[in-house]
Parts: C-alpha cells; structure tokens; sequence
C-alpha cells in the first residue's frame, strides 16, 4: 500500500545548536505541555540527529502531543524516550495511513542479480562488501489463496532471507524460483539500534464503514535490521461503539534480527464489517505486527487482560523466518500467511485466541501456558498447514470452556477440496514431554486432532497429508479421560500413537 507523509525540514530555521552529545525534542521548540502540536519539533530534532549522527533523548517529565497532522518523524539513531509520555489523539486526523514514527536505516535499497533459486539452497555465487536482507517475488505464483469469509485470490509468491556477503543464505529458501520478477536487497546496519522506554497513549478512531477494512497506522514502524525496541509502553482509550483496526502500532516490516523486550501492550475492541464474501466478520486491531522479517524476536513483553473475549488477539505475522517468543504474556500469538524456520513459544502464556500457526519447519512450545481453544490452532482459512514437527515440552493447556463440546489439541480443518497454493500437511511428527491438560470444566471427549472434513483423504482433489506419529510421555489430563486420536475414522486408522 502507497503511504503519503510530508516531512518537515526546519534545519535552515534553527537556532545553532551548543555541542552536545544528543538531541532533545526542546531543542527544535517542543513544549512538552500535552496540549501543544510537538510533532513538527520532534521530525526536525530526528532530521537533525540523522544527518549528524547523534542520539536523541526525551524530557521524562514531558508529554508530547503528536497532533493530527500527516507527518513522520524518521529514526534512525539511539532514541531514549525515558519516561515521557506521548498523546496520540486519532478522533480526527490528516492522514489515518501516515506512521508517526518510521525507524529506518539510511543505506539504500539496491537490486541484486539473482534470477533463479530453488527451495532450501542455501548459497549463490554472488560476493559483496556487506550482508543483505533480500525479499524475492514471482508475480505469476499465488501462495496463501484464502478460504472462507475473508477469501482472496492469494498472494505473490516471495521470499525473505538473510544473505551474507560471502553468498550464504543463512534462513533457506521456502519455495522454488524458475523465475523471479523482482528483487529487494536491503542493506544491513552492522551496528544495533536501540530505542527505550516512552509511554504512549492512543485516543481510538472513531471511524464509521460498514463493509470492508480500513486500517489505520499513525504508529511506528520499524523497517531497519537490527533494530532492539526496549521498555516501550502503549494504552489505548476512547474507544466507541464503531472504529475500524489498526495495523499494529508498533509495525515492523521487510527487516531482520528484531528484538521487542520489557514492553507493553493493549488489547483493542472487537467490531463487526462486512468481509469479502459478503457476509459479516470480526474484525479487530493487532498492537504488535511483523510482516517479511526474518530472525523476530519478542522477550518479555505482555498485556493485561489476556483472558477478555471482547478484545482482539494482540499480534499477527505474515511471511516470516525465525520468531521466538520468551517470557511473554499475551492474549494470542498468530502467524497468518506463513512462518519457516523456527517458531518457539518459551517461558510464556497465551491467553483465550491461543497460539495460531502456519507454515513448515520446527514448532516448539516449551514451558508455557497456553488458554486458547486448542493448544495450537491451525488455521483453516489457510489450510491448516504445518509442513514439519511439533514438539510440546512441560506445558499446561487450560482451556477455554467449552461445555458439552469436544476438545481438541491439534483445531484443523482442510476437506482437500480447495487449492491454497502449495500442499497442505498435517505436522509429520509430534513429540510430547509433559504436558497437563486442565479439562475439569469440560463434559466432551478430548482428541489429539479435530476432524479435518469428510473427504480428508488421498481420493481428494488436493490431499491433506496426515501425521505420521505422534510420541509422547507424560501426559496427564485432570479429568482422567482418555485422549482419542480424532472423530475422523481415516485419522483414527493411520496415524501411529506411541507412548512411552
């Protein structure tokens, strides 16, 4: 999507500077007051800050209102916020799609000549001075064709990967390449860029359109590698009986080696809009967003209210490699069209939407507490696709109630009769180690694997590929019932449980 901000150039204006060592906001005329527009001061400070390579720092007793008009301030130097409080006042703004904040690198954007790959290669011949994140796109390849109320015609097959100036490529390849229409490289900063602390506050959009999104931004993105987001705070008030969602207020996107510690986030309103097929949807923001990143990690970050049915999951992920979750407490983890690589949930609780995956590679839920409806959801608007193993480690599963209902540990629904853009799997191995599942308020039978639709078998126009074994130890569940593999006969029959 087309983002268009202005941004201010106040440099010839200025006052000359006395030599320091960093930036403030006050000195390029903020105020700090809460009432008065501090967004036009805080762009020129961050101007100045990049051309001069110096750091910037707030006033810890400041309140800065970011006002309504469409500009972004560009971060690309240490930034500490401190205590500072910042407004963001969005009941009527400028530009509902302009970033207040976009972290970039300065490095430009270069094209590499890279004309075929082939899926988990590893290395090309290709030698530079520096190492890349690289984003690679065939137009004519549709990946992740959408199913169900929110269907879409898919998108682009892509790519990101990290390639090292010596040609490895350190996150491998998740499709084949017999042509590539475009190519993205993005240099990556040696050094890490940190930026700590702020308290910001979001008074909602009030927004009124009753068929279809329009997501709003006015956050921050982050779009450099190598990028830590320490200590960073976010509220959200105001919020009516009609709004429409937000992208994620903090965004990050087309980068890699992320790293999102000690933060805080809130969970937004659930509202109701007409989705493509013609029929009405929820629809809610996401807090925390990542799109085309590679190596993302998220430490210690949590929310309140995790267990609340009226708020909206607090992140989503598209087409990502590597995502760690540790020491987390969230209200959902959900990655949308594709994870590869790694995707582990450590030392963390989810809370009632649960941890949702797509993908291929290694799932690992490690010590943890999982709420949501199954232990892990896989989503059938895509497939219920997870092209790897799972392996759960000293885990509880506390599910939601559910009543007279089954309970399933593996929620999966693919009937074989839609075409998604690639093959669709069952995980291949399941490996449990101590795990506790709490279903003492639930009356149903409880199964490994909920039935993926009638005709779920090899005779379907695009087959399902089941689980090979699932092996597991300790296993303890608090009713005493007996775990069943699925309602589905086929499942029941082939798939080998093995206990230790």
């Amino acid at each position: 999507m087309v983002k268009f901000f202005r941004t201010l150039s106040f440099l010839s204006l200025m006052v000359p500077l006395v030599a320091q060592d960093f930036l403030t906001y006050e000195d390029f005329g903020a105020v700090g007051d809460g009432v008065h527009d501090d967004l036009p001061s805080i762009c020129a400070a961050h101007e100045h800050a990049n051309a001069n390579g110096l750091p910037v720092k707030s006033k810890p007793d400041a309140t800065y209102h970011l006002g309504s008009r469409a500009l972004t301030a560009i971060i690309a130097t240490d930034t500490d916020w401190s205590t500072s409080r910042f407004t963001i006042d969005d009941r009527e703004v400028e530009n509902h799609k302009a970033s207040l904040f976009e972290v970039r690198s300065l490095l430009p954007m270069e094209t590499l000549p890279i004309q075929k790959l082939t899926r988990d290669q590893t290395q090309i011949e290709w030698r530079g001075e520096q190492d890349y994140l690289v984003t690679v796109y065939n137009d004519k390849v549709k990946r992740y064709i959408r199913r169900g109320l929110n269907q879409n015609a898919g998108s682009d097959q892509r790519d990101s990967f990290i390639l090292k100036k010596d040609g490895t490529i350190t996150s491998p390849i998740d499709w084949d390449y017999d042509r590539i229409s475009k190519v993205e490289a993005r240099p990556i900063d040696a050094d890490t860029l940190t930026i700590s602390g702020g308290v910001f506050t979001t008074i909602a959009n009030n927004m009124k359109q009753e068929v279809g999104y329009n997501y709003w931004y006015r956050n921050i993105e982050i779009l450099r590698s190598n990028t830590v987001l320490d200590g960073l705070t976010h509220y959200v008030a105001g919020e009516t009986a009609v709004g429409h969602p937000y992208r994620g207020f903090i965004s990050v996107m087309n980068c890699a080696n992320i790293e999102l510690r000690n933060c805080f986030a809130t969970g937004h309103k659930v509202y109701k809009t007409i989705g493509s097929a013609g029929k009405p949807v929820s629809m809610g923001s996401y807090d925390y967003n990542a799109n085309s990143v590679v190596n993302f990690s998220m430490i210690n970050c949590r929310m309140n209210h995790i267990l609340d049915r009226t708020r909206w999951g607090v992140i989503g992920t598209n087409f990502c490699k590597n995502i760690l979750l540790e020491g987390c407490e969230l209200s959902r983890m959900d990655a949308h069209m594709g994870v590869s690589g790694t995707y582990t949930i450590k030392d963390s609780t989810l809370g009632y939407m649960g941890l949702n995956a797509i993908g291929r590679g290694q799932l690992t839920i490690e010590n943890s507490t999982i709420h949501g409806s199954s232990l892990i959801g896989f989503r059938e608007d895509y497939g219920s696709t997870w092209e790897g193993d799972v392996t759960i480690r000293n885990t509880r599963w506390l599910p939601v109630n559910r009543g007279a209902q089954a309970l399933y540990m593996f929620g999966l629904r693919n009937d074989g009769q839609h075409d998604f853009g690639y093959t669709c799997y069952m995980p291949r191995n399941v490996t449990i180690e101590d795990l506790f599942i709490d279903d003492s308020q639930h009356e149903g039978s409880l199964y490994f694997f909920s039935d993926p639709g009638s005709e779920a078998s090899s005779k379907a126009p695009h087959p399902f590929i089941l689980t090979q074994k699932v092996q597991m130890s300790g296993l303890s569940v608090a009713s005493g019932s007996e775990v069943e593999v699925s309602p589905n006969a086929e499942l029941e029959e082939r798939i080998k449980i093995v206990c230790d």
